[in-house]
């Protein structure tokens, strides 16, 4: 019985307002809420503003010693006018759970592109229950420690992934398709706040309750199209 108690201390609901990441050039916004129970976890998320029709990598980020925060304007160590996803680093720590619509969501997935939203018409919506996670992650989560981070930008304003820079996790992408867009830091939400449920991705917190909160981002219709592109591994 005490094991079980034990389990259930990191319960809660955690929100955080999705903002771009400094350098980034993006001009979107979203909203990400979580509920943690025991070693589960259910998210919901909407955002726009991003590069329409490309897959965006999403995904909670935690780290012991890093900022529990989002990315600044100085954390750019390459001095090249852009926070690619090791700059971020420092500030979010790594990847705890990969945001992906179907399939595994463990960081095994961080670059699983084929399995994350293509955001048609420059939206994201996104609802999905019974995440497993560690203790050491939901506690994390509850804690106000994690970070939320949804990948990919468009630098170069051509409406695609390219660029001759390569990506840091992956040198068979252009930076562009990996670098951080929209990034905000999970917080205990207000009392009234709006909190996803417990179970499925049926039970949590409809998007248009999101959409309401975070300032009129639209839902997306049901069923986006699948965008096909080779799936790349993360290195290191």
């Amino acid at each position: 019985m005490l094991a079980a108690g034990t389990a259930f201390d990191s319960d809660g609901n955690v929100s955080a307002n999705l903002k771009p990441v400094a350098l980034s050039g993006v001009n979107g916004s979203g909203m990400a809420s979580v509920t943690v129970t025991g070693t589960t976890i259910s998210v919901t998320m909407a955002a726009s503003g991003l590069l329409a029709g490309s897959p965006h990598a999403a995904h909670i980020h935690f780290g012991a010693d890093a900022r529990h925060e989002c990315p600044i304007a100085s954390d750019d160590a390459k001095k090249d006018g852009h926070i690619n996803t090791t700059d971020g680093a420092p500030a979010y720590g790594p990847v705890v759970v990969s945001l992906t619509k179907t399939g595994d969501t463990s960081p095994a997935s961080t670059l699983a592109i084929d399995r994350f939203d293509t955001a048609k018409g420059g939206k994201i919506s996104y609802e999905r229950g019974s995440i497993k996670v560690t203790q050491t992650v939901a506690d994390a989560i509850s804690a106000g420690k994690a970070v939320v981070v949804i990948h990919g930008v468009d630098y170069n304003r051509d409406g695609k992934y390219s660029g001759s820079t390569k990506s840091d996790l992956a040198p068979t992408l252009p930076t562009e398709a990996t670098d951080p867009a929209l990034c905000g830091a999970l917080s205990a939400m207000p009392s009234g706040g709006v909190a996803t449920g417990a179970g499925g991705a049926s039970s949590g917190t409809s998007n248009e309750g999101m959409i309401a909160l975070g300032g009129g981002l639209m839902l997306l219709a049901a069923g986006s199209g699948v965008y096909s592109v080779r799936r790349a591994r993360a290195q290191g």
